[in-house]
């Protein structure tokens, strides 16, 4: 294209790429601030949106080329570039992009990491860039109101099968409920903001917008697995959810600034996978089951979506006389896996196996964590309630 045409000089791939590589290496990088990424071939920010003015990685790139009436996607190295488009990057870039269409975040809805799923990355970019929530708070009532009522898709806890179900959520009763007939009066359950956890399982629930909700029911730890065929529905629900907690723990701890409660408002786990088990007098045979490790909850299930665990572990710290070893003791047999773990409570010991060695490195390394971490007081109370148990 000749200089000074309508569109602009298009610069080599030599020119283009030494003046955006400078604008990378310059303070408008930021797609990792923004989404948290971590370096990585699929985290670094190799391509860019020529329409908004900033940086993204190859993961978010497929979600922008998704929306191109608001932003229009190129490589840094690999496409070729006008002068103009360079120059609006420049003038852009991310720093000035976050300021601009982050400005109204509120502090309890989920900014997603690469680690997340597909719908919470997506969702996120499509509020900031495509709906303007976070410029116009107005946009935002679907999970601010403090209260929001619909129809869920909800897994069977007997038959497996889902089915619509009317979900109300209200701050105000501090409650989330569901309705097994549009006319009921009275709830199928009750599900108090206090103890409750949303985090999306897609994978497991065999649904791209699956969401498995827990909460306590007689200090036992009971699951629900919903989804919605709308994406933004699901999010703007699990959104929902992590504000009436926000609001909830804002009451509950008054002196709490906004960082100290928004790592409280919903939680992934931090292993889940089978591992083989025995019973307390380890004469038994070991049985496959599923493991959930949702903070100092140990839990087994028969299938990964039961509503109820078979068991439940408290793993406190090493200062409260918790342990984790490598290996099981010499003596144990009935195992088909070969990679041990025992776990010892000031009670008793748990024996587990793992199929392979990367499975029980991975294991042992949640286990770590949670036992060097020292306990909370509100924690004692957990642990003194499991010890009770029958």
């Amino acid at each position: 294209m000749r200089r000074g045409s309508r569109c602009g000089p298009r610069l080599g791939l030599g020119d283009q790429g030494r003046g955006l590589s400078t604008l990378l290496a310059s303070s408008f990088l930021g797609p990792r601030a923004s989404l948290q990424l971590p370096p990585g071939p699929q985290t670094d920010p190799d391509w860019a949106s020529y329409t908004l003015g900033v940086f993204i990685c190859l993961s978010c790139s497929g979600i922008h080329r998704n929306i191109p009436q608001v932003s229009k996607v190129k490589s840094v190295r690999l496409d070729a570039w006008e002068e103009a488009q360079v120059e609006f990057m420049a003038s852009r870039g991310n720093n000035a992009a976050r300021d601009a269409y982050e400005s109204k975040v509120p502090p309890f809805y989920y900014r997603p990491t690469a680690s997340d799923c597909q719908l919470l990355r997506e969702q996120w970019i499509r509020a900031k860039y495509e709906r303007l929530e976070f410029t116009h708070p107005e946009k935002q009532e679907p999970y601010s109101a403090g209260y929001r009522e619909g129809f869920l898709w909800k897994r069977g806890r007997d038959n497996g099968q889902f089915l619509s179900r009317k979900f109300v959520l209200t701050e105000r009763e501090g409650s989330l409920k569901y309705f097994n007939r549009n006319d009921a009066k009275e709830p199928k359950a009750i599900m108090k903001i206090e103890h409750l956890n949303a985090t999306f399982q897609p994978a497991k629930i065999g649904h791209p917008h699956g969401l498995q909700v827990t909460y306590l029911k007689d200090n036992s730890t009971r699951n629900i697995f919903v989804y919605h065929e709308d994406g933004k529905e699901m999010v703007d629900w699990f959104n929902a959810l992590r504000a009436a907690r926000f609001h909830y723990l804002q009451v509950a701890f008054p002196g709490a600034s906004d960082a100290d409660l928004v790592p409280k408002l919903s939680r992934n786990y931090l292993k889940e996978g089978y591992m083989e088990k025995t019973g307390p007098k380890q004469t038994e045979g070991f049985r496959k089951r599923w493991f959930t490790m949702d903070d100092r909850r140990l839990m087994y299930f028969k299938d990964p979506l039961d509503a109820f665990a078979r068991g439940e572990v408290f793993i406190g710290s090493r200062e409260s006389g918790y342990t984790v070893l490598d290996g099981l003791p010499p003596s144990t047999q009935g195992h088909h896996w070969p990679h041990g773990i025992t776990i010892i409570t000031p009670e008793r010991r748990f024996l587990l196996a793992c199929e392979t060695e990367s499975e029980q490195r991975a294991w042992m390394e949640a286990f770590q964590k949670v036992v060097d971490r020292p306990m909370l007081p509100q924690e004692y109370a957990v642990e003194a309630h499991f010890k009770h148990k029958p």
